[in-house]
C-alpha cells in the first residue's frame, strides 16, 4: 500500500494537487530571482559567506530561527517544534533536507546569460545553486504550513558548505548536530540528462565513491643520450599512467567498477634533459562500498610495483574521499510516491549509477536517506549541457519541481510513520 492510500481513508493514490504545500506564484518568482543571485555570485568551498547570510536572511524574514555552523559557513534551521536532543517533541524523528551550497574553481563560459557569474574562475556550474533554492523554497512553504496547523512533524533544513572539497564538508556539519533527532533524510541533485519536470529515482547506490591520488615520482636525472645510467622519469611516469589502471583493474572483481583517471602529469622542461621529478594526479573511483575500502592498499601496491621496476622513488599522498551514495529504499519509496503526488506517474523515471561522488553519502553512513535525481534540461533540447562544465545551466523550472517534491515528502512522511 503506498504512503498516499495510507493517508487517504478512501484507499485512492492522491492526485497531483491533492497535497497542500504548492508553490505561490509570487514565491515561484522570488526563487528564481534568489537562484540567479547566487548564481552571479559563486563562492568555494568554506567561503560561502555571503551566500550563507543571503539564506540566514530569507529565513529569518520567514521567522524562521537559522543557526550558522561552527566552521563559519553553511547553516542549520528547524521548522516545528524540536526538543532538546533534536528530534521533534514526543520523540518523533525529524525529516532533514539537505543542500550543498558551495561553487567549483572554473570560469562562467556561458556568453549569452544576464545572471552569468561575476566573480572570476568561479562558477555554479554543478547546480548547487539550484539545490540550495529548491531547499530554501521547500523550508519557506513549510514554515508557511506550520504557521497554519498544517505541517504534521518538524522539519531540518541542512545548508551544507564545502561538497566539492574532499572529503566534504558533510562531516562538518553532522559535527555540529546535523543529524541530531533526524530519522531520515533526503536531497536532489542536478541532472541535465534528464528533462525537467521529472526526477530520476534508484534504490541502492546511485552514485560511485571516490578519493583524490597525488603521486611524485623521483629519480638522479640525466642526459636523454644516456637513459641507461639514470632513471627516465617521463617512462616512469607514462608507465604509471598506462599500467596502474590496468593493474588495479585486474585485482579486484571487474563489477566492481574501481578505476583510476589520471587528471594531471608534469614533468621536465627541456627536449635534451631526463628531468629529477615527475608529478600525477588523478582520482580513484568505485561502485562498490566493499572495494572502496580496500582500494588504498591496492592502488598503492600497484604504483609501487611500477615505479620500482623503472627505479623511480614514488612517493603517494592517497587522499580519502567519500563512499557510495547508496539510498534507502524505504526513503526512496517516499520520494517517488511524493513525485506522484504531485505530478503524476509520468513524471518519474528510473536513473543508472554515477561514477560521481557526492559528500551526501556521509549522512547515509548514519541515517536512511534518498537523492534523487533533479531533471534540468529543457523539454526537446537535444545538447546536454553537462555538470562542472562553465557552460552548464539549468531550466529555471526545475526549482518548483524540487520544492514540490520535498514539500509533499515531508507532509507524506508524517502520514506514513
Amino acid at each position: 500500500m503506498s504512503r498516499e492510500s495510507e493517508a487517504d481513508p478512501s484507499g485512492e493514490a492522491a492526485l497531483p494537487g491533492a497535497l497542500p504545500g504548492a508553490l505561490p506564484e509570487a514565491l515561484r518568482a522570488e526563487l528564481v530571482a534568489f537562484r540567479r543571485d547566487l548564481h552571479m555570485h559563486p563562492e568555494l568551498g568554506n567561503q560561502e559567506f555571503r551566500t550563507t547570510a543571503a539564506i540566514k536572511a530569507r529565513l529569518e524574514k520567514a521567522g524562521l530561527r537559522p543557526r550558522v555552523l561552527a566552521v563559519g559557513t553553511g547553516l542549520i534551521c528547524d521548522i516545528g517544534t524540536v526538543g532538546a536532543e533534536g528530534a521533534a517533541v514526543g520523540g518523533v524523528p525529524v525529516l532533514a533536507m539537505r543542500a550543498d551550497i558551495d561553487a567549483l574553481p572554473i570560469p562562467d563560459t556561458k556568453t549569452e546569460c544576464a545572471y552569468r557569474s561575476t566573480v572570476p574562475d568561479r562558477a555554479h556550474a554543478c547546480g548547487h545553486d539550484v539545490h540550495t533554492t529548491v531547499v530554501l523554497g521547500a523550508g519557506l512553504v513549510l514554515a508557511e504550513l506550520h504557521r497554519q496547523g498544517r505541517l504534521p512533524r518538524p522539519v531540518r533544513l541542512i545548508f551544507q558548505p564545502a561538497e566539492e572539497v574532499l572529503p566534504g564538508g558533510a562531516a562538518d556539519a553532522i559535527a555540529d548536530g546535523a543529524l541530531d533527532g533526524v530519522g531520515r533524510i533526503i536531497a536532489v541533485h542536478c541532472d541535465p540528462r534528464v528533462d525537467a519536470g521529472r526526477v530520476g529515482l534508484r534504490e541502492g547506490a546511485i552514485t560511485s565513491a571516490c578519493d583524490r591520488l597525488e603521486i611524485s615520482l623521483d629519480g638522479p636525472g640525466g642526459h636523454t643520450a644516456r637513459p641507461h645510467l639514470t632513471t627516465d622519469l617521463v617512462t616512469a611516469a607514462a608507465r604509471v599512467v598506462t599500467d596502474v589502471p590496468a593493474l588495479v583493474g585486474r585485482r579486484v572483481d571487474t563489477r566492481a567498477g574501481l578505476a583510476v583517471t589520471w587528471g594531471r602529469i608534469e614533468s621536465g622542461h627541456a627536449p635534451n634533459v631526463i628531468p629529477q621529478r615527475a608529478e600525477l594526479s588523478g582520482t580513484v573511483r568505485c561502485l562498490d562500498l566493499e572495494a572502496w575500502r580496500q582500494a588504498p592498499d591496492i592502488v598503492v601496491a600497484a604504483i609501487d610495483e611500477v615505479a620500482n621496476l623503472h627505479r623511480a622513488k614514488s612517493e603517494i599522498n592517497y587522499v580519502r574521499g567519500v563512499p557510495p551514495v547508496v539510498n534507502d529504499g524505504d526513503v526512496t519509496a517516499l520520494l517517488r510516491d511524493a513525485m506522484v503526488a504531485r505530478r503524476g506517474e509520468s513524471a518519474v523515471e528510473g536513473t543508472e549509477q554515477s561514477l560521481g561522488g557526492e559528500d551526501f553519502s556521509w549522512y547515509l553512513e548514519r541515517v536512511p536517506g534518498s537523492m534523487a535525481r533533479l531533471g534540468v534540461r529543457p523539454p526537446g533540447e537535444r545538447t546536454v549541457r553537462d555538470l562542472h562544465q562553465g557552460d552548464f545551466d539549468a531550466d529555471e523550472s526545475a526549482i518548483t519541481v524540487g520544492v514540490e517534491l520535498f514539500t509533499a515528502a515531508a507532509l507524506l512522511d508524517a502520514a506514513g510513520r
